[in-house]
């Protein structure tokens, strides 16, 4: 059995001045080419476990361990490079680049990462090629769409681009943060059939975050966040702990 892609130890996070850490993980292991449905309330923490995962914040104990290589002992610099390499990301609010196009937002990693760029080209003749198969894929690679700033674009429209823009050059994990929730139930069915194509193509981790249960049936796994995070659990007596 091979090495899990993602192993969190012993964490422990808390934002400044807080009494109590936000996040204290046990144990989670995520095995390559797994994908797992993270299920939890909105506000819980989450997206700071994502934060951490990919090297945006420094826990302030524990291990944090991604394709084998220590997170939590490199400098934010470092972590960085590893996660425009090695990470592509669905973020809740998007971030695309206002002033750069469809297709510019899309190959956007594929300048930070030469790795990713490369990649990028060995499915496709250029960068540009490959954002054009993705964004195709996602019913966005019209002549009227792919030239047009971001901001002209509806919020699913957005949506899409960001998701095509975190698998270009086919990143080893893929986080998705509430990827769908300005989606129709017949567009988030047919985003999340993408993202499996996509990374099982690729060979991707899925880590995918949500609070609609209604989403995890197709998932190889269903982690519950309340339970996972053992500094939430304790904090309501009712819920039973498992160490």
């Amino acid at each position: 059995m091979s090495e899990p892609i993602i192993i969190l130890d012993t964490l422990r996070f808390g934002w400044p001045g807080q009494p109590e850490p936000l996040l204290r993980i046990a144990r989670l292991d995520v095995t390559p080419g797994e994908r797992v449905f993270l299920h939890g309330a909105s506000g819980s923490g989450k997206s700071t476990l994502l934060g951490l995962i990919a090297g945006v914040l420094a826990p302030q104990g524990g291990v944090i361990k991604i394709l084998g290589q220590p997170l939590d002992e490199m400098s934010a610099a470092a972590r960085d490079h590893f996660r425009a390499d090695h990470f592509g990301i669905i973020f809740q609010q998007f971030n695309l680049i206002p002033y750069l196009s469809v297709i510019e937002n899309v190959t956007l990693p594929c300048h930070f990462s030469e790795l990713r760029r490369q990649k990028a080209i060995s499915r496709s003749a250029t960068a540009e090629a490959e954002a054009l198969r993705l964004l195709e894929h996602l019913d966005m690679a019209h002549d009227d769409l792919v030239h047009k700033p971001v901001t002209e674009l509806s919020v699913g429209q957005q949506q899409r681009v960001a998701a095509a823009r975190a698998l270009i050059g086919a990143p080893e994990i893929l986080i998705a943060d509430e990827p769908t929730s300005s989606m129709d139930a017949d567009r988030r069915s047919a985003f999340i059939e993408l993202l499996f194509r996509e990374c099982k193509e690729s060979g991707s981790t899925l880590l995918f975050v949500s609070h609609d249960h209604g989403l995890q049936t197709p998932f190889d796994r269903v982690v519950e966040f309340e339970e996972l995070n053992l500094a939430a659990a304790e904090a309501r007596p009712n819920l039973q702990v498992v160490r």
